[in-house]
């Protein structure tokens, strides 16, 4: 696995937790800004042919 690939799928991890912490706190807007950040390095992965290893939507 490439630099880019772990990077991307290491802050998809960060970013998937984040998610679910501002769900779970009820806050929407932190939360749309976690699903922004996801959104974004999904298309990056997507853009350079990267597998997002097991990253399931919340």
């Amino acid at each position: 696995m490439g630099e880019l690939s772990t990077m991307i799928n290491q802050r998809l991890s960060e970013a998937y937790a984040s998610l679910r912490s501002a769900h779970d706190d009820g806050d929407a807007y932190l939360a749309d800004a976690h699903q922004a950040e996801i959104d974004d390095l999904r298309r990056i992965a997507t853009d350079h042919g990267i597998e997002t290893c097991g990253h399931a939507s919340v």
